[in-house]
């Protein structure tokens, strides 16, 4: 599991916006599985302002494989001019788990 795997971050409008972000990416079988952290405060500064913003947060489970995939997928349906997509390599976790998302991320059927 060492190096096939990744934890994508991406930030998102809070409520439908980011509902809609993670339903598409598990259709498109780009990810597995997409939890939403929907209350979260970004402060940051964007073309010469300081910025404070109500969002949400995606943590996105997929494989290196569909990294590009995904991040093309998510610059084509986020709202903002420039969409966070952070990809962490996941060093460790369950074989059980890693079979999991191999068997998801292949599937071709949307129950």
């Amino acid at each position: 599991m060492a190096t096939a795997f990744r934890v994508v971050l991406i930030t998102a409008p809070r409520g439908r916006k980011a509902e809609a972000l993670a339903k598409g990416l598990v259709k498109a079988r780009l990810a597995a599985c997409v939890n939403i952290v929907p209350a979260i405060v970004s402060h940051y500064a964007w073309k010469g302002k300081l910025c404070r913003d109500a969002e949400s947060l995606l943590i996105v489970k997929t494989s290196a494989a569909k990294l590009a995939a995904l991040e093309r997928w998510v610059e084509k349906n986020h709202p903002y001019e420039v969409p966070e997509v952070i990809a962490l390599k996941i060093d460790r976790g369950s074989s059980a788990y890693a079979s999991w998302l191999a068997g998801e991320l292949s599937s071709r059927i949307v129950r």
